[in-house]
């Protein structure tokens, strides 16, 4: 009989004229002997490992492994033939070698890492779980083709990676205010710093403005004064030479008009006159023209004092303002300076109780795994102690040394202690002999006791009986 296997698929046959097994793919089946198939396609088996890191924090570690023969090996594939083949590679049995393999190693591994080392390391940590995995696997023959570990997931109860995501995210929002408080503060520093620097050129050039328009108004005017007075110095000489002529016009006249020598005379004494009058005129139009010049120096130096005045007030102001503005300035920073250390130091409290509050929890978390344990310590004693409740407070006493302490406490409490016993008779056995007695002899018995009470409560406290009862002597006698 010739059977053949499929792609994915060999032949394992035995019996007649084989030692061993033969594996092949295809092969003529002889009497006396057997063969079977066994596919060799690989299986994905997908886990979730709870194991525990060095720092005894349980997690949950999800794992798919795609696991199959090796076809590369002979002397591997001939121990899955032997030793997994046998079985349907989906059966539990399976199922339950590999996921205890890949279960025990990485538990072993883990314990030998932090958690923080494994969170961080998760390509490592991988590898070296695929190596260790793939050293048991070989015995049976097996291959691990692939090895996908997700994320590490926390156990219920231990929330570990979920605060130290809520740690991280928190982290990250304060540096973002941070960042952000920060580049509003240059954004707002950098506009102020603008606006008072266009503010302080704007004033500038309104001063500088202002000086030069009062400048070339002074300009004008001087120059306006300076022409008005040569006007008149022109006008004041052209009436003299008008004067003037009419002088000679009249000595032209009076000489055509006389003949004789008074006309010459008179003729004389009118030029004369008119010389006077013409020297006259000429000393008016000198001391008109002196009195206009001093005016107009005058009115000139007035002018330019009044402008250096005006110059100056505005110097003055504009030094005032810049000091005014350099004063705002420098309170304007300071109050900054102020907010920006008020806004630090609130984050470094807020920091400190962040800290604080998180101590406090892992402190509870720690008190309340003590007492759990605790509990079950004294249920698990309980339990074997059949419920009685007398002897486990027994043993609790005894194995907490309570007590020894109780002992120790007693003998510390009389330690120093100097008792006196005083005995005392008083013939009672002979009356109590005599069988009987009256009502007289129980109160005098009564009375006879009174004695040594008194004693003993003087020695041990120091006081004594009213007098009226009586008195103690130094032989005890009353």
């Amino acid at each position: 009989m010739y059977k053949v296997a499929k792609a994915s698929e060999y032949l394992v046959v035995t019996g007649l004229g084989i030692n061993d097994i033969n594996i092949t793919k295809k092969a003529w089946i002889l009497p006396g002997q057997s063969w079977t198939k066994f596919d060799v396609s690989p299986v994905n088996y997908t886990f979730e490992v709870q194991a525990m890191s060095a720092e005894k924090l349980p997690f949950v570690l999800p794992a798919v492994f795609t696991v199959g023969p090796r076809l590369d090996d002979e002397a591997s594939l001939l121990k899955y033939a032997k030793l997994i083949s046998p079985h349907d590679k989906y059966s539990n049995h399976v199922n339950d070698l590999v996921q205890g393999i890949i279960e025990g190693e990485t538990r072993v591994l883990a314990a030998s890492m932090t958690m923080e080392d494994i969170f961080k390391g998760t390509k490592q940590f991988k590898q070296e779980v695929f190596q260790k995995v793939q050293l048991e696997l070989n015995q049976f023959g097996l291959l691990i083709y692939n090895a996908n570990v997700k994320q590490l997931v926390d156990v219920p109860g231990h929330e570990y990676f979920s605060y130290l995501g809520q740690k991280t995210q928190m982290e990250a929002a304060n540096q973002a205010k941070i960042d952000v408080a920060e580049a509003r503060m240059k954004g707002e520093i950098g506009s102020k710093l603008r606006s008072g620097q266009t503010l302080q050129n704007a004033a500038k050039i309104d001063a500088e403005t202002r000086i030069i328009s009062t400048q070339r108004e002074g300009e004008g005017k001087k120059e306006e004064i300076k022409v008005r007075t040569e006007v008149k110095v022109f006008e004041n000489q052209r009436e003299a030479e008008v004067a003037e002529a009419n002088a000679v016009l009249a000595k032209k006249k009076a000489g055509w008009a006389k003949e004789a020598q008074v006309a010459e005379v008179e003729a004389e004494k009118a030029v004369a006159l008119r010389d006077a009058e013409l020297q006259k005129e000429v000393e008016r139009m000198n001391a008109l023209a002196m009195t206009e010049k001093l005016k107009a120096e005058f009115l000139s130096k007035a002018s330019v004092e009044y402008e250096t005045k005006v110059q100056e007030a505005n110097w003055e102001l504009y030094k005032k303002q810049k000091e005014a503005e350099a004063f705002l300035y420098e309170k304007e920073k300071e109050a900054e300076a102020q907010k920006a250390t008020a806004e630090a130091d609130f984050y470094r409290r807020k920091q400190i109780i962040d800290g604080d509050l998180y101590a406090k929890m892992k402190e509870a978390e720690g008190l309340k795994a003590l007492a759990e344990a605790q509990g079950t310590y004294l249920r698990t004693l309980l339990e074997s102690l059949g419920g009685n409740y007398g002897a486990l407070r027994d043993y609790l006493m005894i194995s907490g040394g309570m007590f020894q302490e109780l002992a120790k406490i007693n003998g510390e409490a009389i330690r120093g202690l100097q008792p006196k016993i005083s005995i005392w008779t008083n013939g009672g056995s002979e009356s109590n002999a005599e069988g009987g007695g009256s009502a007289l002899r129980e109160v005098a018995g009564i009375y006879k006791t009174l004695p040594p009470l008194f004693k003993t409560v003087h020695e041990q406290t120091g006081m004594m009986p009213p007098t009226w009862m009586g008195t103690l002597t130094n032989d005890s006698s009353q």
